[in-house]
């Protein structure tokens, strides 16, 4: 999904010196710091706890990062638009080329590998419900985006014959975002829970048009 533009980590860089060097360090900070706050949460996690893990000053920490809520944001704003991390994942884009179902389920598949940044989420989605919470904000509006989106990627499923016409795309878009968030859910708790299967499920017995045509358009009655 598209995220908003209030804080971005420096990307890494593929050349050396000093500002390859400094990218990766932020690199570093970012994967520290989503460790701690998936373990502590956003209260229980601190900068020097991050620090600890990467046995830096808290000082190098802070000339990255100037707050704990500014690396909170890094963290989450890399988690919405990567795959592992570092791998960049359009969730758009997949959706208009491939329509939602297939987008979707790709994003599924490329959660597995991310365990610790979906517990994040989880924690701080749970914590964030909170209006006085630091990220309260930050997932406002990120679930208001993603609904907005995803109404206008089903619209678009729609136009090109992928869904059908009789659907609507709003109710479909909070039933995606609730039922993918509940099934994360569960395969945090427990692992042995086959989360892609259970998605993949969800959208053969709601939506099978989107799924059961050759090239995502709906197959001929």
């Amino acid at each position: 999904m598209t995220i908003f533009t209030t804080m971005k980590e420096p990307r890494p860089n593929a050349g050396r010196g000093p500002y390859a060097k400094s990218a990766q360090r932020s690199s570093d900070i970012l994967d520290a710091a989503t460790t701690v706050f998936a373990t502590h949460g956003y209260s229980g996690g601190s900068l020097r706890d991050i620090a600890r893990q990467l046995d830096l000053s808290l000082t190098s920490v802070v000339h990255h990062f100037g707050t704990k809520y500014e690396l909170l944001q890094a963290v989450l704003e890399r988690g919405d638009r990567t795959t592992s991390g570092t791998d960049d994942f359009d969730f758009d884009v997949a959706c208009t080329t491939d329509g939602v179902a297939s987008a979707t389920l790709a994003r599924v598949r490329s959660s597995l590998e991310r365990r610790e940044l979906l517990r994040l989420f989880a924690i701080l989605s749970a914590e964030s419900s909170a209006p006085t919470h630091p990220a309260h904000d930050w997932f406002v509006d990120r679930y208001r985006r993603k609904s907005q989106e995803l109404t206008a990627a089903f619209a678009y499923d729609q136009s090109l014959g992928r869904l059908r016409i009789d659907r609507d795309p709003s109710v479909l878009s909070r039933l995606l975002i609730g039922t993918w968030d509940g099934i994360q859910l569960q395969w945090l708790i427990d692992p042995s829970y086959d989360m892609n299967q259970a998605m993949e499920t969800f959208f053969a017995l709601g939506l099978p048009e989107s799924v059961c045509a050759p090239g995502g358009a709906i197959a001929s009655e």
